[in-house]
This record gives structure tokens, C-alpha cells and sequence, in this order.
């Protein structure tokens, strides 16, 4: 499978605050709506919201419009994507350290 690492720079950027990393953390048990998820931050609805919105435009979270209310839960495609490209990245590939010893030119991984 072959990897662009430009396709994951959002979602680790996104994963790169605790606030957002508890929210997804609280979505890993089910949809949630903007309300429950404020209630265990000492943080305005316009904050939630920002966070809502980068977690939401990396693909790591879904958002439905319910009413007045926005309901979220965990894009687990996406997040199985993620988990499968950190385990590339991460793995143990003896061609592919071999090629980049001697340069490789591409920006993909695996």
C-alpha cells in the first residue's frame, strides 16, 4: 500500500492538542452531541467549535447537523487509515532503508 505522508499531516496536527486528543477519546464510546462534549471541558461553545471544526476537516470526525444541535462521531475509516500509516512508518522495512541510503527521490512511504 503506498502512503502519502502530505495525506496524514492534518490528522496528526489535529491529534497534536490534549483537548482535541480527549474528544476523540470520549467519541470512541459513541456519538456524542456539542453539549455533552462541553460539559467535561472548562471551555467556551466558540472553542469547542474550533476544535469541532479541525477534528471534522482532518476526516477524523464526522458532524451531522441534528436540529440546533451538531452530533459527532469517530470517522473510524479514516482512523484505521491513520493507524495502518503510522504502522507503515513505523515498521521495520529493510528495502526501503537500503533505498534511502542511497536517496530515494519519492514522497511516499510503504
Amino acid at each position: 500500500m503506498k502512503h502519502s505522508y502530505a495525506d496524514y499531516v492534518p490528522a496528526i496536527k489535529a491529534m497534536s492538542d490534549e483537548t482535541r486528543l480527549k474528544i476523540i477519546d470520549m467519541l470512541s464510546c459513541g456519538e456524542m452531541c456539542a453539549c455533552e462534549i462541553l460539559e467535561e471541558f472548562s471551555i467556551s461553545q466558540s472553542t469547542l467549535s474550533y476544535h469541532m471544526k479541525i477534528l471534522s476537516e482532518s476526516g477524523l470526525v464526522n458532524a451531522v447537523r441534528d436540529g440546533a444541535w451538531m452530533r459527532y462521531t469517530l470517522n473510524k475509516e479514516r482512523i484505521d487509515e491513520l493507524k495502518d500509516f503510522i504502522g507503515c512508518i513505523t515498521s521495520d522495512k529493510e528495502d526501503l532503508c537500503k533505498s534511502w541510503k542511497n536517496k530515494k527521490p519519492n514522497n511516499q512511504c510503504c
